[in-house]
């Protein structure tokens, strides 16, 4: 049993300690929340140690890994601080707001042999899994195209000071609260954006950070991309690939937070189509799973690779500044070779 301490008790780190309470391969001993009185009912409620601070946590000797469900500008020196302190990383998405942070945090993680795991569940959908496979037979021919949009309105009862609207600690907010996931799904398949364009708006809110966003993407392999999240209207999540040899869509019922299953059309002979409504499954819990195995090596490895975080986090990066500037932006260089270890070090 990997045993982790889940820090920040706010909205998802509620969430993470009870999806991973029926885990075999993960135990959340502690958890923890500078409020006090939230941090102490709820841990006593689920019977886990509270801590107050973060120092606290690096410092126990009963946590083999850190599970940061904190503020998205407060990763990086987490990351580095529990990395040199031997603990493995959990971080939940995005790794960081700039290419450069996220950098830093994964030479970290090389450098003191601790492994790093990102909240991108989405890739442990059933139905992405499906797409990944069609797209590596061939199924689906030559990519051209991707479209994504998830969008959600959970954000209109958040307190104005609630950091997941500012720009400062969110970033571009649409796009890193659930747009992110689609970018990441997208550099997946399609490899590093060589070129992006976005507008991020406040039509419906006075969110700093933004409550509509909309992304086109252009990979160096040719393949274009758009990607688009709003703040303000109900949940709404489709993700489609189109191939010279056919399409697939994939539907999402609800939020991944209650998941519901998936409804996924795909394209068929003769100009037609075939759905398949997919069941519930566990995303959120087979991510943090998976990252438990590659920690006590039960797995070749982790299977989302650092270079792939890398790819998302200069896609995420060059987003925000064409948002802020109207211009066309060129990510950053993400290639993991000028780090001074290689992934394969672990």
């Amino acid at each position: 049993m990997l045993r982790v301490c889940v820090v920040g008790l706010g909205w998802w780190g509620k969430i993470m300690v009870r999806t991973l309470a029926g885990s075999n391969r993960v135990r959340v001993v502690a958890a923890v929340e500078p409020e006090l009185a939230l941090g102490q009912s709820f841990c006593a409620e689920h019977g886990i140690r509270h801590l107050a601070s973060y120092a606290q946590c690096i410092e126990a000797t009963d946590v083999d890994a850190v599970i940061l469900t904190t503020p998205n500008n407060l990763h990086e020196a987490q990351i580095i601080a529990a990395a040199q302190a031997g603990k493995h990383v959990f971080c939940e998405k995005p790794l960081a707001l700039t290419l450069a942070s996220a950098q830093r945090s994964v030479q970290a993680c090389l450098n003191h042999g601790v492994r790093l795991g990102i909240g991108h569940e989405r890739r442990f959908e059933p139905p992405m899994l499906l797409i990944k496979r069609l797209l590596a037979e061939g199924a689906l021919g030559r990519l051209l195209q991707i479209e994504g949009n998830f969008s959600q309105d959970k954000f209109l009862a958040l307190a104005p000071d609630n950091w997941r609207l500012s720009r400062a600690q969110a970033g571009c907010g649409p796009m890193t609260a659930t747009g992110i996931h689609l970018l990441n799904l997208a550099t997946s398949v399609a490899g590093p954006a060589l070129q992006v364009m976005a507008i991020n708006s406040k039509l419906a809110t006075g969110f700093e950070s933004g409550d509509s966003v909309s992304a086109q993407l252009l990979f160096a392999n040719g393949v274009s991309a758009s990607i688009n999240a709003m703040l303000s209207t109900p949940f709404y999540a489709r993700f489609a690939i189109f191939g010279s040899k056919g399409w697939i869509e994939v539907r999402d019922k609800s939020h991944v937070e209650n998941p519901s299953g998936w409804i996924v059309t795909r394209s068929a002979p003769n100009d037609g189509s075939v759905v398949h409504d997919y069941p519930v499954a566990t995303p959120v819990l087979d991510n943090v799973e998976a990252f438990a195995a590659a920690v006590a090596g039960q797995q070749a490895d982790y299977p989302i690779a650092l270079q792939d975080m890398l790819d998302t986090t200069a896609a995420l990066e060059a987003i925000a500044q064409s948002a802020e500037t109207g211009a066309i932006v060129k990510p950053k260089e993400s290639s993991l070779s000028h780090l001074k270890l290689s992934e394969s070090a672990l």
